[in-house]
Protein backbone atom coordinates (compact mmCIF):
# COMPACT_ATOMS: atom_id res chain seq x y z
CA UNK A 1 0.00 0.00 0.00
CA UNK A 2 2.81 2.29 0.89
CA UNK A 3 4.54 1.57 -2.76
CA UNK A 4 1.33 2.38 -4.14
CA UNK A 5 0.74 5.98 -2.46
CA UNK A 6 3.93 6.86 -3.70
CA UNK A 7 3.67 5.78 -6.87
CA UNK A 8 0.67 8.11 -6.84
CA UNK A 9 2.23 11.00 -5.57
CA UNK A 10 4.27 10.74 -8.30
CA UNK A 11 1.34 11.61 -10.57
CA UNK A 12 0.26 14.22 -8.15
CA UNK A 13 3.56 15.63 -8.77
CA UNK A 14 3.78 15.03 -12.70
CA UNK A 15 0.07 17.15 -13.41
CA UNK A 16 1.23 19.56 -11.30
CA UNK A 17 4.61 20.03 -13.31
CA UNK A 18 2.38 20.78 -15.67
CA UNK A 19 0.18 22.76 -14.78
CA UNK A 20 0.82 25.96 -15.87
CA UNK A 21 0.74 24.53 -19.08
CA UNK A 22 -2.29 23.35 -18.91
CA UNK A 23 -4.01 25.93 -17.94
CA UNK A 24 -2.54 27.78 -20.42
CA UNK A 25 -4.06 25.43 -23.04
CA UNK A 26 -7.82 25.72 -21.07
CA UNK A 27 -7.59 29.37 -21.08
CA UNK A 28 -6.82 29.54 -25.12
CA UNK A 29 -9.73 26.88 -25.61
CA UNK A 30 -11.70 28.75 -23.51
CA UNK A 31 -11.09 32.30 -25.18
CA UNK A 32 -11.67 31.10 -28.81
CA UNK A 33 -14.91 28.87 -28.50
CA UNK A 34 -15.48 26.87 -31.29
CA UNK A 35 -19.23 25.32 -32.19
CA UNK A 36 -19.53 21.11 -32.71
CA UNK A 37 -17.52 19.69 -35.60
CA UNK A 38 -15.46 23.35 -36.32
CA UNK A 39 -13.04 22.50 -32.94
CA UNK A 40 -10.19 23.21 -35.70
CA UNK A 41 -8.49 25.46 -33.31
CA UNK A 42 -8.62 23.81 -29.91
CA UNK A 43 -7.80 20.36 -31.27
CA UNK A 44 -5.22 21.61 -32.99
CA UNK A 45 -4.53 23.00 -29.17
CA UNK A 46 -4.71 20.30 -27.66
CA UNK A 47 -2.63 17.55 -29.66
CA UNK A 48 0.64 19.50 -29.70
CA UNK A 49 1.65 19.10 -26.43
CA UNK A 50 0.80 14.92 -27.20
CA UNK A 51 2.74 14.93 -30.33
CA UNK A 52 5.75 16.51 -28.30
CA UNK A 53 5.49 13.92 -25.82
CA UNK A 54 5.78 11.50 -28.49
CA UNK A 55 2.26 10.12 -28.44
CA UNK A 56 1.28 8.88 -32.16
CA UNK A 57 -1.14 11.06 -33.27
CA UNK A 58 -3.95 10.08 -35.91
CA UNK A 59 -6.20 12.94 -36.81
CA UNK A 60 -9.51 13.22 -38.30
CA UNK A 61 -10.62 9.80 -37.38
CA UNK A 62 -13.88 8.42 -37.43
CA UNK A 63 -14.39 10.73 -40.92
CA UNK A 64 -14.63 13.86 -38.53
CA UNK A 65 -12.37 16.59 -39.14
CA UNK A 66 -11.95 17.54 -35.45
CA UNK A 67 -11.41 14.19 -34.17
CA UNK A 68 -8.39 12.77 -33.09
CA UNK A 69 -6.43 9.44 -31.39
CA UNK A 70 -3.40 9.98 -29.35
CA UNK A 71 -1.88 7.03 -28.15
CA UNK A 72 1.31 6.01 -26.24
CA UNK A 73 2.10 2.04 -24.75
CA UNK A 74 4.08 1.65 -22.35
CA UNK A 75 5.02 -2.00 -21.34
CA UNK A 76 2.95 -4.68 -23.59
CA UNK A 77 0.07 -6.44 -22.13
CA UNK A 78 -1.73 -4.11 -20.43
CA UNK A 79 -5.31 -2.77 -21.05
CA UNK A 80 -6.04 0.14 -23.20
CA UNK A 81 -7.74 2.92 -21.60
CA UNK A 82 -9.19 5.73 -23.51
CA UNK A 83 -9.20 9.39 -21.73
CA UNK A 84 -11.88 11.56 -23.49
CA UNK A 85 -11.61 15.22 -23.95
CA UNK A 86 -14.14 17.18 -25.44
CA UNK A 87 -13.19 20.56 -26.98
CA UNK A 88 -17.04 21.96 -28.35
CA UNK A 89 -18.72 25.07 -27.29
CA UNK A 90 -22.27 26.33 -26.69
CA UNK A 91 -23.72 29.13 -29.20
CA UNK A 92 -23.56 32.54 -27.88
CA UNK A 93 -22.46 31.44 -24.20
CA UNK A 94 -18.64 29.51 -25.02
CA UNK A 95 -17.53 27.21 -22.95
CA UNK A 96 -20.76 26.97 -20.80
CA UNK A 97 -20.60 23.38 -19.72
CA UNK A 98 -16.78 23.27 -19.37
CA UNK A 99 -15.05 21.21 -22.00
CA UNK A 100 -12.22 23.40 -22.13
CA UNK A 101 -11.27 22.06 -18.60
CA UNK A 102 -12.94 18.71 -20.14
CA UNK A 103 -10.47 17.88 -23.09
CA UNK A 104 -7.29 19.32 -21.03
CA UNK A 105 -7.87 17.28 -17.66
CA UNK A 106 -7.65 13.78 -19.99
CA UNK A 107 -4.66 15.57 -22.05
CA UNK A 108 -3.06 16.50 -18.44
CA UNK A 109 -3.67 13.02 -17.25
CA UNK A 110 -1.92 11.30 -20.02
CA UNK A 111 1.18 13.62 -20.10
CA UNK A 112 1.40 12.86 -16.51
CA UNK A 113 1.44 9.51 -16.87
CA UNK A 114 3.83 9.21 -19.65
CA UNK A 115 6.38 11.09 -17.26
CA UNK A 116 5.73 9.77 -14.24
CA UNK A 117 5.65 5.85 -15.36
CA UNK A 118 7.31 5.52 -18.86
CA UNK A 119 6.92 1.85 -18.58
CA UNK A 120 3.29 1.70 -17.65
CA UNK A 121 2.20 -1.81 -18.64
CA UNK A 122 -0.69 -0.47 -20.69
CA UNK A 123 -1.76 1.86 -23.70
CA UNK A 124 -3.09 5.04 -23.49
CA UNK A 125 -5.45 6.85 -25.64
CA UNK A 126 -6.48 10.40 -25.27
CA UNK A 127 -9.82 10.14 -27.82
CA UNK A 128 -10.73 13.15 -29.26
CA UNK A 129 -14.44 13.52 -29.42
CA UNK A 130 -15.70 16.57 -30.61
CA UNK A 131 -19.39 17.59 -31.28
CA UNK A 132 -20.63 16.61 -27.67
CA UNK A 133 -23.48 19.47 -27.76
CA UNK A 134 -24.61 19.27 -31.27
CA UNK A 135 -24.53 16.37 -33.55
CA UNK A 136 -22.52 13.12 -31.34
CA UNK A 137 -18.99 13.03 -31.98
CA UNK A 138 -19.02 10.16 -30.13
CA UNK A 139 -21.51 8.09 -31.39
CA UNK A 140 -20.27 8.63 -34.76
CA UNK A 141 -16.97 7.03 -33.32
CA UNK A 142 -18.30 4.06 -31.53
CA UNK A 143 -20.33 3.53 -35.31
CA UNK A 144 -16.67 3.33 -37.10
CA UNK A 145 -15.17 0.79 -34.20
CA UNK A 146 -13.00 3.26 -32.23
CA UNK A 147 -13.86 1.91 -29.15
CA UNK A 148 -14.38 -1.83 -29.75
CA UNK A 149 -10.71 -2.21 -28.14
CA UNK A 150 -10.63 -0.36 -24.70
CA UNK A 151 -11.29 -1.89 -21.85
CA UNK A 152 -12.34 1.13 -20.24
CA UNK A 153 -13.05 4.34 -20.98
CA UNK A 154 -13.01 7.49 -19.10
CA UNK A 155 -13.54 11.70 -18.91
CA UNK A 156 -14.04 14.17 -15.77
CA UNK A 157 -16.48 17.19 -16.32
CA UNK A 158 -17.21 20.41 -14.16
CA UNK A 159 -20.20 20.82 -12.22
CA UNK A 160 -21.52 22.58 -9.40
CA UNK A 161 -21.51 19.56 -7.71
CA UNK A 162 -18.69 16.29 -7.03
CA UNK A 163 -20.23 13.18 -8.13
CA UNK A 164 -19.39 9.82 -9.90
CA UNK A 165 -22.50 7.81 -10.55
CA UNK A 166 -24.72 10.53 -12.18
CA UNK A 167 -26.83 9.22 -14.42
CA UNK A 168 -28.55 10.87 -18.04
CA UNK A 169 -31.22 10.13 -20.23
CA UNK A 170 -31.54 8.75 -23.65
CA UNK A 171 -32.59 11.27 -26.54
CA UNK A 172 -32.26 12.76 -29.67
CA UNK A 173 -32.79 15.55 -31.68
CA UNK A 174 -35.72 16.58 -34.39
CA UNK A 175 -36.16 19.16 -36.93
CA UNK A 176 -39.98 19.48 -37.75
CA UNK A 177 -40.44 20.91 -41.44
CA UNK A 178 -43.98 22.07 -42.73
CA UNK A 179 -44.68 22.93 -46.16
CA UNK A 180 -48.19 25.25 -46.66
CA UNK A 181 -49.08 27.27 -49.76
CA UNK A 182 -48.61 31.13 -49.80
CA UNK A 183 -51.37 33.33 -50.40
CA UNK A 184 -52.22 37.27 -49.35
CA UNK A 185 -53.57 36.67 -45.72
CA UNK A 186 -55.94 39.51 -46.49
CA UNK A 187 -56.71 39.66 -49.64
CA UNK A 188 -57.28 35.67 -50.73
CA UNK A 189 -56.73 33.93 -47.81
CA UNK A 190 -58.94 30.68 -48.88
CA UNK A 191 -56.19 30.37 -51.40
CA UNK A 192 -53.30 29.41 -48.53
CA UNK A 193 -52.44 26.59 -46.53
CA UNK A 194 -50.56 28.11 -43.28
CA UNK A 195 -47.65 26.25 -42.28
CA UNK A 196 -47.66 27.92 -38.80
CA UNK A 197 -50.88 26.47 -38.13
CA UNK A 198 -49.21 23.14 -38.70
CA UNK A 199 -46.69 24.28 -36.27
CA UNK A 200 -48.63 25.86 -33.33
CA UNK A 201 -51.18 22.99 -33.85
CA UNK A 202 -47.77 20.86 -32.95
CA UNK A 203 -46.91 22.10 -30.49
CA UNK A 204 -50.57 21.62 -28.68
CA UNK A 205 -50.82 18.72 -29.27
CA UNK A 206 -47.14 17.63 -27.77
CA UNK A 207 -48.13 19.35 -24.92
CA UNK A 208 -51.57 17.54 -24.81
CA UNK A 209 -49.36 14.15 -24.52
CA UNK A 210 -47.38 15.35 -21.87
CA UNK A 211 -50.02 14.04 -18.86
CA UNK A 212 -49.61 10.56 -20.58
CA UNK A 213 -45.82 10.29 -20.40
CA UNK A 214 -43.35 9.34 -17.43
CA UNK A 215 -42.06 11.55 -14.92
CA UNK A 216 -38.23 10.98 -16.55
CA UNK A 217 -39.57 12.45 -20.03
CA UNK A 218 -38.53 15.65 -21.02
CA UNK A 219 -39.72 17.23 -24.86
CA UNK A 220 -38.99 20.43 -25.61
CA UNK A 221 -38.49 22.86 -28.25
CA UNK A 222 -38.15 25.74 -30.05
CA UNK A 223 -39.66 27.50 -33.38
CA UNK A 224 -36.62 28.60 -35.81
CA UNK A 225 -39.16 30.05 -38.52
CA UNK A 226 -42.29 30.83 -38.31
CA UNK A 227 -43.00 32.38 -41.36
CA UNK A 228 -41.66 36.02 -43.22
CA UNK A 229 -44.91 38.41 -42.92
CA UNK A 230 -47.74 38.76 -40.79
CA UNK A 231 -49.74 39.86 -44.14
CA UNK A 232 -48.39 36.57 -45.94
CA UNK A 233 -49.55 33.01 -45.33
CA UNK A 234 -46.28 31.17 -44.14
CA UNK A 235 -45.74 28.39 -46.78
CA UNK A 236 -42.37 26.85 -44.49
CA UNK A 237 -42.08 27.05 -41.55
CA UNK A 238 -39.53 25.23 -39.07
CA UNK A 239 -39.59 23.44 -34.87
CA UNK A 240 -36.38 21.87 -33.69
CA UNK A 241 -37.12 19.85 -30.64
CA UNK A 242 -35.23 17.54 -28.13
CA UNK A 243 -36.81 14.34 -26.77
CA UNK A 244 -35.85 12.64 -23.55
CA UNK A 245 -36.39 8.87 -21.74
CA UNK A 246 -35.18 6.92 -19.73
CA UNK A 247 -33.68 4.29 -22.12
CA UNK A 248 -33.46 4.12 -25.85
CA UNK A 249 -36.23 1.53 -25.77
CA UNK A 250 -38.51 4.20 -24.27
CA UNK A 251 -37.37 6.97 -26.06
CA UNK A 252 -38.51 5.14 -29.43
CA UNK A 253 -41.84 4.72 -27.97
CA UNK A 254 -42.11 8.58 -27.22
CA UNK A 255 -40.71 9.27 -30.46
CA UNK A 256 -43.34 7.29 -32.43
CA UNK A 257 -46.12 8.97 -30.12
CA UNK A 258 -44.27 12.68 -31.06
CA UNK A 259 -43.83 12.17 -34.66
CA UNK A 260 -47.92 10.85 -35.34
CA UNK A 261 -48.67 14.29 -33.61
CA UNK A 262 -46.40 16.09 -36.20
CA UNK A 263 -48.12 14.40 -39.11
CA UNK A 264 -51.62 14.54 -38.03
CA UNK A 265 -51.16 18.47 -36.58
CA UNK A 266 -49.99 19.18 -40.82
CA UNK A 267 -52.92 16.91 -42.23
CA UNK A 268 -55.32 18.89 -40.13
CA UNK A 269 -54.70 22.37 -41.47
CA UNK A 270 -53.89 20.80 -45.31
CA UNK A 271 -49.88 21.10 -45.06
CA UNK A 272 -47.62 18.53 -45.44
CA UNK A 273 -44.79 18.07 -42.49
CA UNK A 274 -41.42 16.29 -42.59
CA UNK A 275 -39.41 14.98 -39.84
CA UNK A 276 -35.59 15.00 -39.99
CA UNK A 277 -33.94 13.02 -37.08
CA UNK A 278 -30.62 13.22 -35.65
CA UNK A 279 -28.42 10.65 -33.98
CA UNK A 280 -29.84 8.68 -31.01
CA UNK A 281 -27.72 9.36 -27.39
CA UNK A 282 -28.30 5.82 -25.61
CA UNK A 283 -28.87 6.21 -21.77
CA UNK A 284 -25.48 6.66 -19.33
CA UNK A 285 -24.58 3.34 -18.32
CA UNK A 286 -22.29 3.80 -15.18
CA UNK A 287 -19.49 0.90 -14.19
CA UNK A 288 -19.99 1.06 -10.47
CA UNK A 289 -16.52 -0.80 -9.84
CA UNK A 290 -14.51 1.75 -11.88
CA UNK A 291 -16.56 4.94 -10.01
CA UNK A 292 -15.38 3.56 -7.05
CA UNK A 293 -11.99 3.64 -8.05
CA UNK A 294 -12.45 6.86 -8.99
CA UNK A 295 -13.67 8.04 -6.01
CA UNK A 296 -11.43 6.41 -3.75
CA UNK A 297 -8.82 8.83 -5.46
CA UNK A 298 -10.80 11.89 -5.43
CA UNK A 299 -11.09 11.09 -1.57
CA UNK A 300 -7.35 10.54 -1.06
CA UNK A 301 -6.84 14.10 -2.61
CA UNK A 302 -9.69 15.40 0.34
CA UNK A 303 -12.34 15.88 -2.25
CA UNK A 304 -15.57 15.24 -0.72
CA UNK A 305 -17.97 12.82 -3.30
CA UNK A 306 -21.96 13.40 -2.94
CA UNK A 307 -24.48 11.63 -3.79
CA UNK A 308 -25.95 11.89 -7.43
CA UNK A 309 -29.56 13.44 -7.25
CA UNK A 310 -32.35 10.76 -6.68
CA UNK A 311 -34.40 12.22 -9.41
CA UNK A 312 -34.22 15.14 -11.73
CA UNK A 313 -31.51 17.08 -12.47
CA UNK A 314 -30.16 15.46 -15.10
CA UNK A 315 -29.83 15.61 -18.99
CA UNK A 316 -28.04 13.40 -22.05
CA UNK A 317 -24.52 13.11 -22.89
CA UNK A 318 -23.11 10.98 -26.19
CA UNK A 319 -20.82 9.10 -23.73
CA UNK A 320 -24.23 6.79 -23.05
CA UNK A 321 -22.80 5.12 -26.35
CA UNK A 322 -19.70 4.33 -25.49
CA UNK A 323 -20.80 2.90 -22.09
CA UNK A 324 -23.01 0.29 -24.56
CA UNK A 325 -19.56 -0.68 -26.03
CA UNK A 326 -17.34 -0.29 -23.16
CA UNK A 327 -16.67 0.13 -19.15
CA UNK A 328 -17.26 3.88 -19.02
CA UNK A 329 -17.42 6.44 -15.86
CA UNK A 330 -18.88 10.34 -16.35
CA UNK A 331 -17.74 11.42 -13.06
CA UNK A 332 -17.65 15.34 -12.57
CA UNK A 333 -16.13 17.46 -10.13
CA UNK A 334 -17.05 20.97 -8.52
CA UNK A 335 -15.77 24.60 -9.58
CA UNK A 336 -18.64 26.19 -8.56
CA UNK A 337 -22.10 27.13 -7.45
CA UNK A 338 -23.63 27.58 -10.67
CA UNK A 339 -25.48 25.57 -13.11
CA UNK A 340 -23.83 24.52 -16.56
CA UNK A 341 -25.38 26.23 -19.55
CA UNK A 342 -25.48 29.34 -17.80
CA UNK A 343 -23.15 32.70 -18.69
CA UNK A 344 -22.04 32.58 -14.97
CA UNK A 345 -20.67 29.24 -15.70
CA UNK A 346 -18.62 30.50 -19.06
CA UNK A 347 -17.28 32.70 -16.56
CA UNK A 348 -16.28 29.67 -13.53
CA UNK A 349 -15.08 27.58 -16.56
CA UNK A 350 -12.10 30.03 -16.70
CA UNK A 351 -11.71 30.91 -13.28
CA UNK A 352 -8.76 29.84 -10.48
CA UNK A 353 -11.65 27.79 -9.12
CA UNK A 354 -12.05 26.29 -12.21
CA UNK A 355 -8.69 25.59 -12.76
CA UNK A 356 -7.75 24.04 -10.02
CA UNK A 357 -10.69 21.24 -10.40
CA UNK A 358 -9.21 20.68 -13.86
CA UNK A 359 -6.00 19.86 -12.11
CA UNK A 360 -7.86 18.00 -9.52
CA UNK A 361 -9.78 15.75 -12.24
CA UNK A 362 -6.19 15.28 -14.69
CA UNK A 363 -4.85 13.64 -11.23
CA UNK A 364 -7.89 11.62 -10.63
CA UNK A 365 -7.92 10.63 -14.36
CA UNK A 366 -4.38 9.51 -14.39
CA UNK A 367 -4.47 7.83 -10.90
CA UNK A 368 -7.55 5.69 -12.22
CA UNK A 369 -5.85 4.84 -14.84
CA UNK A 370 -2.80 3.60 -12.85
CA UNK A 371 -4.94 1.13 -10.88
CA UNK A 372 -6.32 -0.19 -14.10
CA UNK A 373 -2.80 -0.92 -15.36
CA UNK A 374 -1.20 -2.07 -12.60
CA UNK A 375 -3.98 -4.36 -10.29
CA UNK A 376 -5.40 -6.78 -12.74
CA UNK A 377 -8.05 -7.47 -9.73
CA UNK A 378 -9.44 -4.05 -10.13
CA UNK A 379 -9.03 -4.09 -14.03
CA UNK A 380 -11.12 -7.93 -14.22
CA UNK A 381 -13.57 -6.40 -11.47
CA UNK A 382 -14.68 -3.27 -14.01
CA UNK A 383 -14.68 -5.66 -16.92
CA UNK A 384 -16.89 -8.48 -15.50
CA UNK A 385 -19.51 -6.15 -14.22
CA UNK A 386 -19.63 -4.42 -17.94
CA UNK A 387 -19.63 -8.04 -19.46
CA UNK A 388 -22.79 -8.91 -17.23
CA UNK A 389 -24.60 -5.80 -17.82
CA UNK A 390 -24.01 -6.62 -21.54
CA UNK A 391 -25.18 -10.25 -21.18
CA UNK A 392 -28.11 -9.09 -19.12
CA UNK A 393 -28.66 -6.21 -21.63
CA UNK A 394 -28.86 -9.08 -24.77
CA UNK A 395 -31.20 -11.51 -22.52
CA UNK A 396 -34.17 -8.70 -22.22
CA UNK A 397 -33.59 -7.69 -25.66
CA UNK A 398 -33.70 -11.41 -26.81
Amino acid sequence: MGQILENKQRIVQAVDELDSQLREIALTIHANPELSFFEHKASQWLTEPLVAAGFEVERGVAGLETAFRATWEGKPGGPTIALLAEYDALPEIGHACGHNLIGTSAVGAALALKQAFPELPGRIIVMGTPAEEDGGGKIIMCEQGLFDEVDAAMMCHPHKKTMVLRGALACVDATFSFYGKQAHASSAPEKGISALDALIHTFVAINSLRQFCKDDVRIHGIITKGGDAPNVVPEYCEAKFILRAANVRELRELTEKVYKTVHHSAEAVGARAEIKEGLVYAERNNNHALAGLFAENLEAMGIEVSDPPKKGGIGSSDIGNVGQVTATIHPYIKITEAGTHTPAFTVATASEAGLVGMNQAAKALAMTTYDLCTDPALLRSVREEFENWKKNKQAEEA
